[in-house]
């Protein structure tokens, strides 16, 4: 592992846990707002409801971007906050449908692959991850689905990324992931659902 790769999840979490401490604090003054007589309204509940989005995005990408270990591990209530935060607002609505504590490695190529079918499902839909400790299948349910043939290939067939936007920098780290971590990752799709199963060796 080079010096240069293994310092870009550090950065990651840095920039997360740097951003964490600002929402926190206008979350708090949000909370303050509210206590104040006549300060409610649609307007405040707009900016609370944006920085909760905020808070469980930033954690959504503290995971997905940031250093773990191996011993490090994420509790079945906490994901299902992160994920349950992230549909707020947002096209997508995702499920956390597994039960207990999850390496977080593991967790963290999960939320990869949540943004992987988020770009996959522009129109909406629902993702629905199941599974536990090595074995696990995301499923995504929509009416359309975007072509990103290229994109998946990069998992599926480890093509080279070509021109890779960083909207798009979660298939190549997810390609990354299967030679670090020994991942299978196959892909079935029909009209309105395509299906991940993902095993770790």
């Amino acid at each position: 592992m080079t010096r240069h790769h293994s310092l870009t999840p550090l950065v990651g979490s840095r920039i997360c846990h740097d951003l964490i401490n600002p929402l926190g604090a206008i979350s708090n003054g949000v909370e303050l707002l509210n206590m104040t007589p006549g300060a409610g309204g649609p307007e405040i509940a707009l900016i609370s409801e944006s920085v909760e989005a905020a808070n469980s995005r930033i954690r959504f990408f503290r995971v997905a971007y940031g250093g773990t270990s191996e011993t490090q591990v994420l509790e079945d209530g906490e994901i299902s906050e992160i994920l349950t935060g992230m549909s707020v607002g947002a096209r997508q609505t995702m499920v956390w449908s597994a039960s207990g504590s999850h390496p977080r490695n593991e967790v963290r190529m999960i939320f990869l692959l949540i943004q992987c079918l988020e770009t996959a499902m522009p129109y909406g839909g629902t993702i629905d991850v199941t599974g536990h400790k090595g074995a696990w299948q995301l499923k995504g349910t929509a009416e359309k689905f975007a072509e990103v043939n290229e994109l998946w290939n990069i998992i599926l067939r480890d093509e080279e990324p070509q021109n890779l936007s960083a909207a798009h920098v979660q298939f190549a780290l997810v390609a990354m992931l299967e030679n670090e971590m020994g991942l299978s990752v196959r892909m079935t799709q029909d009209v309105d659902n395509i299906t991940l199963n993902v095993v770790v060796d």
